[in-house]
C-alpha cells in the first residue's frame, strides 16, 4: 500500500522515533508541508493519507483512490467527512494524546498571569532589582489561585484533567452545561452563571456552529473585572476583536491564548498588536511536548495497522 504524509513538519521536528509509522505501510511519501494547490497531486495514487491540518476537500477526493485518511490530530474540521463517506473512505483521528501537555500549558498561562512572571523577569533584566531599596520587587500584584473559581467550558478528557489539577491548587471548579441547553444537568451550572461567577475561564470545547464566537462582547462584559480567560481549544471560539477591547478597557484582567482564527496569523491579527495589556499569546503549541507528539505518531501507526487488520478504530462520521 502507498501512503503520503502531507505535513509532517507540523508534528515532527526530527526529534521523534518514527519507526512504527514507517513500518505501517510498504511505501511512504513524506512532505514537511503541503500547499492547497499541491494536495491533489500528492494524494493521487495513494491508499492512505496522513494529515494534521492540510484540508482534504470534496474536490480533492474526486479522483483519489484512497481507502483511509488518518488525521494526526483530534479535530476533523479540515476533512470533508460527507465526501469521504460517499466514496467509502474511512477517516480516523487521534484522541487524547496531548491532555498532559495542554493542561500543563493552561496552568503555565494561568500562573504567569496571576503572578506577572514575565513582568518580573523583564524587571530583573532591565536592572530594576539592582536599584531596589529593599531586598525584593513587588511592583506588580501577585495573586494566588487558591480559593479562586475556575470555570471549565468543555468537559471531555482534557477538561476533566484541568479540573483535577485545579483542585490541587485549592481552586473551586464549576463546569458549564452546554451553551443553549434549557436543562442543567446535575453537577453543572448554566453557561451564563459560569461566565458571571468565575475568576478564571478555561475553554476546552470544539469549534462548531454552536461555539463559534461563544465568547464575545456580551460574555466579556459579564465576566468579573478581575477574571482571566484561557483558550487552548480553537480560534474562533473567542471573538478576537471583542477580547482586544475587553483587555484594553479593563473589562477583564487578562487572557492566555494559544489559538487564533487564522494560523499562521497575518499582519492584521488584532491579538498580536504589541500594546495589549495582560495578554499572553503562544503559537498553538500547547499540545506540542515531545511526549505528546511521540504518542501522536505512535497512535497514527496503530490506527493504520488496525485498519489493515480489518479493525478500524476512532472512525469519524459526518454529523
Amino acid at each position: 500500500m502507498n501512503g503520503v504524509i502531507l505535513d509532517a513538519g507540523s508534528f515532527d521536528q526530527n526529534d521523534l522515533i518514527t519507526s512504527s509509522l514507517e513500518a505501517s505501510l510498504e511505501n511512504w511519501h513524506w512532505h514537511r508541508s503541503t500547499l492547497p494547490n499541491q494536495t491533489m497531486a500528492r494524494i493521487a495514487g495513494m491508499n492512505v493519507i496522513v494529515t494534521n491540518k492540510v484540508a482534504i476537500t470534496a474536490r480533492a477526493l474526486e479522483s483519489a483512490s484512497l481507502q483511509l485518511i488518518v488525521i494526526a490530530a483530534t479535530g476533523t474540521n479540515n476533512i470533508d467527512l460527507e465526501a469521504a463517506q460517499r466514496k467509502a473512505i474511512s477517516v480516523c483521528n487521534v484522541r487524547d494524546y496531548a491532555s498532559p501537555a495542554v493542561s500543563q500549558h493552561v496552568f503555565s498561562m494561568m500562573l504567569a498571569l496571576y503572578t506577572h512572571l514575565s513582568d518580573y523577569a523583564n524587571a530583573v533584566r532591565e536592572g530594576r532589582w539592582h536599584q531596589s531599596p529593599v531586598f525584593c520587587l513587588l511592583d506588580y500584584p501577585i495573586n494566588e489561585l487558591a480559593g479562586k473559581t475556575l470555570g471549565i467550558i468543555g468537559y471531555g478528557n482534557l477538561g476533566k484533567r484541568v479540573a483535577r489539577i485545579a483542585q490541587g491548587f485549592d481552586m473551586n471548579v464549576v463546569i458549564a452545561a452546554r451553551p443553549g441547553t434549557t436543562t442543567i444537568p446535575s453537577g453543572r451550572v448554566s453557561f451564563d452563571e459560569l461566565i458571571h461567577t468565575s475568576d478564571v475561564i478555561s475553554l476546552h470545547c470544539p469549534l462548531n456552529d454552536n461555539t463559534n464566537n461563544l465568547i464575545g462582547h456580551r460574555e466579556l462584559k459579564r465576566m468579573k473585572s478581575g477574571a482571566i480567560l484561557i483558550n487552548t481549544a480553537r480560534g474562533g471560539i473567542v471573538n478576537e476583536s471583542a477580547l482586544v477591547e475587553a483587555l484594553r478597557t479593563g473589562e477583564i484582567a487578562g487572557a492566555g491564548i494559544d489559538v487564533l482564527t487564522q494560523e499562521p496569523p497575518n499582519n492584521c491579527q488584532p491579538l498580536l498588536d504589541g500594546d495589549i495589556p495582560n495578554l499572553i499569546v503562544s503559537p498553538h503549541n500547547a499540545w506540542g511536548s515531545i511526549q505528546a507528539r511521540q504518542r501522536l505518531i505512535d497512535e497514527v501507526a496503530d490506527l493504520i495497522k488496525a485498519f489493515r487488520n480489518g479493525q478500524a478504530r476512532n472512525l469519524c462520521l459526518p454529523d
